[in-house]
């Protein structure tokens, strides 16, 4: 090559320099939107948004990925007892579709990546029932009578299917109460643990989790009681915060420690508004050593909560584990501006690591679920009606994360706006993911900033957006 056509090489390599540069600063911006009226239902818009030098007087979400906070685990449901058997009547031809529209992540799919089952039954079976029930007066403290026969007709071939489609998915395990006969007043509702059975309990646990594990089911997580403070359940236990911190410290971290089983302990499991409970556990070294975190409901309190025990102890992690999201708007619409900017981004803006709806399924009467204590109105993300599918609120709700805010995405920086609540994370691949919920009764135009480039974009009234590029 001569000097000349080095020359002209180089200017020509410098020409092209600049605009391969501008091309990669200006992506393309895929729109998912879910309009209150339902005219679109987690639907991608066709429409391709950009960015450009030129901003304006508009409000401004500034998206900073310099600033990052904590990684994301999944989003996802409770695969209730009830949920799974009304899954295992379908046909297994529409059970199979209905499940890759949920897990997976390819086509309709809507990529659920965190699951919470009841270890033993919820409220939302159609009985009730322990790993290790007896009859009234006897006890079994060697644990020799456990059995997981009870989910093997539709929790352990639901989740065997579901981790056929998404191998990955996260699985935390929650009892509704101990085996009636280690409990105070040998009843399924309500009681505490009897401190003479709390290495039962622990074993329990153990058995519970190495049982899974031989179905080929591993337990990521469990929390110790679900809802420690509400006797009310069928069935249900309380265990205050005193007791919890016992039985850990001196039972379930040493038996899990014995048994070599990595499964997190994360503790409380009930209401933003008793953040005390908690915190005294957390304040202890020995329970502390063994707990990852602590689970949160969202039935009272305010998720503001969980950066006040974030802040406290930082190196612990925080999760939402439970919120019913069931409103039941006027005919047509699809009420999911609150519950997306109320539960899922006030969570993961203060520092959860995930976020569970309850519950998966249910049927159109709201069940199956216990009696005298079991909950009658709880709808689920999906109703099933045999092979009939419709889904709800929830369902759209949580697609909103989990189709791109993939396991390992981080949240990132975004400015907060009135009435345009909004969160940002960054994926394991690279992209940006940003959810705005507008919880107006007007259309709301706004922009979006990203590396000092920015794009003018309209949400309609009470009307959730996901914005990827």
């Amino acid at each position: 090559m001569t000097s000349r056509q080095t020359l002209v090489s180089f200017f020509a390599f410098m020409l092209f320099v600049p605009v391969l540069s501008k091309a990669q600063e200006t992506p393309g911006v895929q729109l998912w939107l879910t309009t209150a009226d339902r005219s679109a239902l987690f639907s991608p818009q066709t429409a391709v948004l950009h960015f450009s030098d030129s901003g304006n007087q508009l409000p401004t979400v500034e998206v900073n990925d310099m600033q990052q906070f904590q990684k994301i685990e999944g989003f996802g449901f409770a695969l209730t007892g009830g949920s799974a058997q009304l899954l295992m009547r379908m046909t297994p031809e529409r059970r199979t579709a209905l499940l890759k529209d949920i897990f997976s992540t390819e086509g309709d799919g809507i990529g659920v990546s965190y699951l919470r089952v009841s270890i033993g039954s919820s409220d939302m079976n159609d009985h009730v029932f322990s790993y290790d029930d007896m009859p009234k007066g006897e006890t079994d403290p060697d644990l020799a009578r456990f059995s997981l026969a009870a989910d093997r007709a539709d929790v352990i071939p639901a989740l065997k299917e579901i981790l056929a489609i998404n191998p990955g998915i996260k699985i935390l395990g929650s009892p509704w109460s101990a085996p009636a006969w280690m409990k105070t007043n040998d009843d399924v509702k309500g009681g505490n643990l009897k401190p003479e059975f709390y290495g039962a309990f622990a074993k329990y646990f153990v058995k519970y989790v190495e049982g899974m594990k031989a179905e080929g089911i591993a337990i990521n997580a469990i929390t110790v009681e679900n809802e420690p403070l509400n006797p009310k359940n069928t069935p249900s236990m309380a265990m205050f915060a005193a007791e919890e911190e016992r039985f850990i410290a001196g039972f379930l971290g040493p038996a899990f420690e014995k048994a070599g089983i990595k499964t997190q302990i994360q503790i409380y499991d009930h209401n933003l508004d008793v953040p005390s409970y908690p915190l005294s556990i957390l304040k202890d070294p020995v329970a502390s050593k063994y707990v990852d975190g602590t689970a949160f409901h969202l039935y009272g309190g305010d998720t503001h909560a969980l950066s006040e025990v974030h802040d406290l102890y930082p190196n612990k992690n925080l999760y939402l584990t439970e919120q019913s999201v069931t409103e039941h708007p006027s005919e047509g619409t699809i009420g999911i501006a609150e519950p997306v900017s109320h539960v899922l981004i006030g969570a993961t803006r203060n520092w959860s690591r995930n976020v569970l709806l309850w519950n998966l399924a249910a049927d159109p009467k709201f069940g199956p679920h216990t009696n005298n204590g079991g909950c009658t109105m709880c709808a689920g993300a999906i109703t099933l009606d045999g092979d009939n599918a419709k889904f709800n609120v929830a369902y759209y709700a949580a697609a909103h994360f989990s189709k791109f805010v993939r396991p390992g995405s981080v949240r990132i920086g975004s400015t907060e706006l009135d009435q345009l609540y909004n969160v940002a994370f960054l994926t394991p691949d690279g992209k940006v993911v940003l959810v705005v919920a507008n919880t107006g009764n007007f259309a709301k135009t706004f922009q979006i900033e990203y590396h000092g480039r920015c794009l003018s974009t309209t949400l309609p009234e009470e009307s959730v957006g996901t914005y990827v590029w």
